[in-house]
């Protein structure tokens, strides 16, 4: 069998491997994991697309999970040392290091990122990408979220987020916050939207 032959078995192998463990997450908490799959590649391809590999300042990504976002930010040419992965899972955050050893992978409450990151960020970050359940919680979290979001980020850099919801994870019309959201990606289970933030 060619060697692209086994290549692509041993990807699906991952994927699959990937999404047992996920599910087996999102049973144990389904809030903290929010989702019952990853990410599908094309909804990950379609956050990975916001991100300028340009753009000065490290690129920080909550809620990776196994990484499906992770990955397509990488073929989207941002080098994998400019990454900061915030993952609340343990077992997630050992996955990442293996795969992604090269990126800084931070364990901890994306909820509480201005203080979790102060170590790790001195500059401006050049984009933020969200994999957070953020319907799930309050609104106050998700404001305060946005706001430590803000403060982290390079004016006019965005904070990608994804949603299953109907209604924006935060709120249009934020004083000093733009949003403008994609399409529906229907290649996804479930079907889903990804929101844009920038400061003005």
């Amino acid at each position: 069998m060619p060697s692209h032959s086994f290549a692509r078995i041993e990807k699906k192998s991952l994927r699959l491997d990937d999404e047992v463990q996920f599910i087996r997450s999102w049973i144990e908490k389904p809030l903290s994991t929010g989702a019952v799959m990853p990410s599908s590649r094309v909804l990950a391809r379609a956050m990975a697309r916001y991100v300028d590999p340009q753009a000065a300042g490290p690129v920080i990504e909550l809620g990776p999970g196994t990484g499906p976002v992770t990955e397509a930010l990488v073929k989207q040419g941002i080098d994998p040392a400019r990454l900061i992965l915030v993952e609340f899972n343990p077992d997630f955050c050992r996955l990442l290091r293996s795969r992604y050893p090269q990126a800084t992978v931070v364990q901890g409450d994306a909820y509480r990122l201005r203080r979790l990151l102060e170590t790790y960020v001195d500059e401006p970050a050049a984009a933020i990408v969200s994999g957070l359940p953020l319907v799930t919680k309050p609104l106050r979290t998700r404001l305060r979220l946005i706001s430590d979001a803000m403060t982290l980020l390079a004016t006019g850099a965005p904070f990608v987020q994804f949603t299953y919801a109907m209604l924006p994870p935060i709120p249009k019309g934020l004083s000093g916050v733009r949003a403008e959201a994609s399409d529906l990606i229907w290649m996804n289970l479930p079907p889903a939207r990804v929101w844009v933030y920038r400061g003005c």
